[in-house]
C-alpha cells in the first residue's frame, strides 16, 4: 500500500516523520513527492567535499536507491526531527547489513533545505565507525 509523504506549502515535523517511513519501506516513488524538481541530495560517502553529490531528479533517484542496493535491509531507526522555517534536520541510527556481511550502525543526520513545501535539499552525514559483529564467524 502506497503512504504518501503529506504536502503543504511548509515542511512540518510530520512531513520528515513520513519522508522517513518511506526509507523505511524502500518506497521510492514516495521518497520522490517530496522532493522538489531541482532537488539534489549529497551522500555520506564519495570522493567530493559533500561527499557523492546526485542533482536532478533522475540522479537523486538513482542515488537514493543506491542505498537499498548496498544495504538491502537498510532502515533508519529511533528518528528525532526539527523544522526551523526552510531548514530542518533529521537524526536516526542508520543500521544496514552489506552483501558481504559487513554490518553499519551509527547515528546520522539529513539536513534538510525545503522549496515551496518540498525537499530541495538532502546532505547525509553518518558517523564513522567501524562495522559491528554480527555474531557470524568467519
Amino acid at each position: 500500500m502506497n503512504h504518501p509523504v503529506p504536502h503543504t506549502d511548509a515542511v512540518t515535523i510530520d512531513f520528515l516523520q513520513a519522508f522517513g517511513d518511506a526509507w523505511n519501506r524502500h518506497d521510492i516513488d514516495a521518497l520522490m513527492a517530496a522532493m522538489a524538481d531541482d532537488c539534489e541530495f549529497h551522500a555520506v560517502a564519495g570522493p567530493d567535499l559533500l561527499g557523492k553529490s546526485f542533482v536532478g531528479r533522475d540522479a537523486v533517484r538513482a542515488g537514493f536507491e543506491l542505498a537499498w542496493q548496498t544495504f538491502p535491509d537498510a532502515a533508519w531507526l529511533n528518528p528525532e526531527h526539527f523544522v526551523s522555517g526552510e531548514r530542518g534536520v533529521t537524526e536516526s541510527t542508520f543500521a544496514g547489513t552489506k552483501a558481504d556481511g559487513t554490518r553499519i550502525e551509527a547515528r546520522m543526520v539529513d539536513i534538510f533545505t525545503f522549496r515551496d513545501g518540498k525537499i530541495a535539499v538532502k546532505n547525509a552525514f553518518r558517523k564513522d565507525r567501524p562495522p559491528v559483529a554480527t555474531g557470524n564467524k568467519a
